[in-house]
C-alpha cells in the first residue's frame, strides 16, 4: 500500500499519526469475521406477512381469525 501526500507538508509526527489511524482501521477490518451472515432481505421478513390487525371481538370475529396463506 502506498500513501502519497498530495497537498501540504506534514511533520513526521502528523504523518505518523495519520498512518497509525490507517493501520488501525486496516487491522480492525481484517479482524472482522468474513463468514458473517448477510442481512435478511425485506421480502423474507416475517413481519410483512402479519400486516393485518387482529379482528376485534364480536359475534362474527371467529370467522375472521383464519388468515389464508
Amino acid at each position: 500500500m502506498t500513501i502519497k501526500v498530495v497537498r501540504g507538508n506534514p511533520t513526521p509526527e502528523e504523518l505518523a499519526a495519520a498512518l497509525a489511524v490507517v493501520r488501525a482501521r486496516a487491522a480492525a477490518a481484517a479482524a472482522q469475521p468474513s463468514s458473517a451472515e448477510p442481512p435478511r432481505a425485506a421480502w423474507a421478513d416475517p413481519s410483512r406477512i402479519a400486516h393485518r390487525r387482529v379482528p376485534r371481538p364480536g359475534p362474527t370475529s371467529w370467522s375472521r381469525t383464519y388468515w389464508p396463506g
